[in-house]
């Protein structure tokens, strides 16, 4: 299977050059750009199977290209910020991304990071990826569940609002059929990430809560529930 080309983009020379060499040390193929708009010109050329942006980078910040790439594919797309309380981490997701990794970072953390977000996608993820299987959103035995006027094909994995089709990133898809499979019941957001992010460890709930949000504006406001306290529940 072909290696797994992974853009980074990061402006701070020694972050990059290190991380570039960690990563293909671990078997990534790697293109490494200083600035957004370099970064935004290497995606559209090389179409590479994961993004890592760097939230403070010139030309075109992370969260712009973040959005940039979005609107172009659903490739999936790792937000690298400074600051764990930073604003610009809920900016990030918003946008588009399907998860964030705070600086400073250990390499092998970001490589496992890595790994689990191509593992939802599908992905290869370097020479050792099959090791440790991700968490399985459980698919419901029915092939087309409908709440209202939702409707979620679990075999062709497409999903229609009052009849009309309706565009979800895979981490969306994943996040609805978790929904889909328990409806009525309270999810609590531990137990969104295990499932739907692979974290077999504490997360942020932020990365649930913003997808959530992403989730409710294409699927309907009120579709699904927040339970204080607890979690989230789809309303059949």
């Amino acid at each position: 299977m072909a290696d797994t080309h992974v853009l980074f983009v990061e402006d701070d020379d020694v972050i990059r050059e290190a991380t570039q060499l960690a990563l293909e040390r671990d078997g990534f193929v790697v293109t490494a750009m200083p600035d957004g708009l370099a970064g935004l010109e290497a995606f559209r050329a090389d179409r590479p199977d994961i993004a890592l942006l760097d939230v403070m980078v010139p030309g075109l910040d992370g969260v712009s290209l973040c959005r940039r790439i979005r609107d172009e594919s659903t490739v999936p797309v790792i937000m690298l910020s400074a600051r764990a309380d930073s604003i610009d981490v809920v900016l990030g997701l918003e946008a588009g991304a399907d998860d964030y990794v705070t600086k400073p970072f250990d390499g092998a953390v970001l490589v496992a990071r890595i790994r689990a977000v191509l593992r939802r996608f599908g992905h290869a993820s370097g020479p050792e990826g099959s090791g440790g299987a991700a968490a399985e959103t459980a698919v419901p035995a029915e092939a087309v569940l409908r709440f209202g006027d939702l409707e979620v094909d679990t075999e062709g994995m497409e999903v229609r609002k009052g009849g009309q089709p309706v565009a979800l990133t895979p981490t969306e898809m994943r996040l609805l059929l978790e929904f889909s499979n328990s409806p009525g019941t309270v999810l609590s957001r531990d137990r969104l990430l295990e499932r739907v992010w692979d974290y077999g460890w504490g997360g942020d709930t932020r990365v649930v809560d913003v997808h959530v949000q992403r989730l409710r504006g294409k699927i309907g406001q009120d579709r699904i529930e927040t339970v204080r306290g607890f979690g989230y529940k789809l309303r059949g």
